[in-house]
C-alpha cells in the first residue's frame, strides 16, 4: 500500500474530489424481458435476479439469451458499464450491482439500471458494494414488501474520484484481497464434494449392516400444539416454527408454559436429532439442551435408542434422505408414517462411532463456522471489507 500512498501524496497532496454519480453517470432504467424470454442461443442478456443468485461483483460472460428480435427492442449494457438491480425484498441485498466487463453489449432486464460511467469500473463497483454506499442506500431504499431504490435517487450519490492511476492501484489491491477469498471458496466447494463422497460411500450397507426401519428404532414425536395466542414476539423461551427452524427465533412462549407441556408431553433430549417435515424437508438441527419448543407436525424427531443407533449416526444418514416425501395436496409434507417406514443401513455401534468420528472431522472443515474452511473465509472476508472501506475513504478536497 505504499505505492497508493505514494500516488496520492503525488497526484492528491490536498485530497480527493468528491462527485454525485448523476454528474459522471448516465442511469437508465432496464428493458422489459422476462425468463420465460430466455433462448439456448441468441443475444446475451442479464436478468435482475441472477445479480442476487448466479454473479460475483464482475461478469465477462452471460448464462442467458434472448432471441435478437427480443434483443432489439431491450436497453443494453456496454462493455465496462455497471448493473445493478433496484428492487429486493430487503435492504441489504437492494442496489447489488455486478460491473459488466464481457466483449460486446448485453441486454438487461427490468428492476435494473444501468449505469454508464467515466471511471474504472472495477474501482465502481468496488465502491457500491461498500458500507460507503449502503449508508447512503439507506436514505434512498423506499418500500416494505419490495423495497425500491429509482435510478432519479442514485444520481445523487456521493463518491470519490480519485485520478484514474489511484483508482487502477485500489482495484489492484482488492482484486488480491478477492482472489484469496476465491481460493478459500473453492477449496471449500472441492472439500464438500469430497466429503459427499465419502460420507455415501460410509453410510453404504456392508455385510455388517442391519437394515432396520426408522420406526423399528423409535417414535416419531413432536411438541404438543402451541397456539399462536400463547406466543409472544418475546419472551422467556424461543419457539421455532418451520421458518425460524435452525435461525433466529420470532416468537417466544413462557417459562411457565414450557415447563408445564414438557413435564406432560413428548420432548427431545440433548442430542436429539430434529427433521423439518415441512419448507425444506428433511433439513435437520441437533437439539443443544437449553430450553426451546418446536412447531407440532412441522418439526419432529425419532425417540431413538442409542444403544442401537447413535444421533450422530442418524444425524449423517438423514442427509441421505431415506424417506419419501408426500406430495398430495398444495404443499409437500413428510408425514410421521413416511419417517417410520425409511429403510436405513445400521452397522454395530463401534463402526458406527468409526463413521461418526471421520464424517465430524470432514463436517468441522466444511461446516465450522469457529474453525475449519468457513471461519477462515469468514475472516478473510472482514479482512477485505475493512480494507475496501479504508482504501475507498479518503480526504476531501474543497
Amino acid at each position: 500500500m505504499k505505492r497508493l500512498e505514494a500516488l496520492l501524496q503525488q497526484l492528491c497532496p490536498d485530497g480527493v474530489i468528491y462527485k454525485r454519480l448523476g454528474d459522471i453517470a448516465t442511469i437508465t432504467r432496464g428493458g422489459n424481458f422476462q425468463k420465460k424470454d430466455y433462448r439456448e442461443n441468441g443475444f446475451p442478456c442479464i436478468h435482475y435476479g441472477q445479480i442476487y443468485t448466479k454473479f460475483n461483483l464482475f461478469v465477462t460472460e452471460p448464462i442467458s439469451h434472448i432471441s435478437d428480435e427480443k434483443a432489439a427492442q431491450q436497453k443494453k449494457a456496454k462493455p465496462g458499464d455497471i448493473i445493478m438491480a433496484v428492487t429486493s425484498e430487503n435492504i441489504e441485498d437492494v442496489c447489488k450491482c455486478i460491473a459488466w466487463l464481457g466483449n460486446r453489449e448485453i441486454a438487461v432486464s427490468g428492476h435494473a439500471a444501468i449505469i454508464h460511467h467515466r471511471l474504472n469500473p472495477k474501482f465502481l463497483a468496488y465502491f457500491l458494494s461498500s458500507s460507503l454506499f449502503y449508508k447512503q442506500k439507506l436514505s434512498m431504499a423506499q418500500g416494505t414488501k419490495v423495497i425500491e431504490v429509482s435510478p432519479e435517487k442514485l444520481k445523487n450519490i456521493l463518491l470519490p474520484v480519485p485520478p484514474l492511476e489511484i483508482q487502477q492501484e485500489i482495484v489492484r489491491i482488492l482484486d488480491h484481497f478477492t482472489e484469496l477469498t476465491a481460493e478459500l471458496t473453492a477449496e471449500l466447494t472441492a472439500r464438500k464434494e469430497q466429503y459427499i463422497y465419502y460420507r455415501n460411500r460410509l453410510l453404504a450397507p456392508t455385510s455388517q449392516s442391519t437394515w432396520m426401519t426408522l420406526g423399528d428404532i423409535g417414535k416419531v414425536a413432536m411438541c404438543k400444539r402451541i397456539m399462536k395466542a400463547e406466543t409472544s414476539p418475546s419472551g422467556d423461551v424461543p419457539f421455532y416454527k418451520i421458518g425460524t427452524f435452525g435461525k433466529e427465533p420470532d416468537a417466544y412462549i413462557s417459562k411457565a408454559k414450557y415447563e408445564e407441556y414438557r413435564s406432560k408431553y413428548s420432548f427431545p433430549k440433548k442430542g436429539d436429532i430434529l427433521i423439518s417435515a415441512a419448507g425444506t424437508i428433511g433439513r435437520t438441527v441437533i437439539y443443544d439442551g437449553e430450553p426451546a419448543y418446536y412447531q407440532d407436525s412441522n418439526i419432529v424427531w425419532v425417540e431413538n435408542d442409542e444403544s442401537i443407533v447413535l444421533n450422530r449416526y442418524l444425524y449423517y444418514y438423514y442427509q441421505l434422505q431415506p424417506w419419501s416425501v408426500s406430495t398430495g395436496g398444495t404443499i409437500a409434507r413428510l408425514y410421521n408414517d413416511n419417517i417410520s417406514k425409511a429403510r436405513i443401513s445400521v452397522p454395530p455401534l463401534p463402526e458406527q462411532r468409526r463413521i461418526v468420528s471421520i464424517l465430524d472431522r470432514f463436517d468441522a472443515l466444511c461446516n465450522d463456522l469457529t474453525s475449519g474452511l468457513p471461519a477462515e473465509i469468514a475472516a478473510r472476508q472482514k479482512q477485505y471489507e475493512y480494507y475496501r472501506d479504508k482504501l475507498l475513504t479518503f480526504k476531501e478536497r474543497v
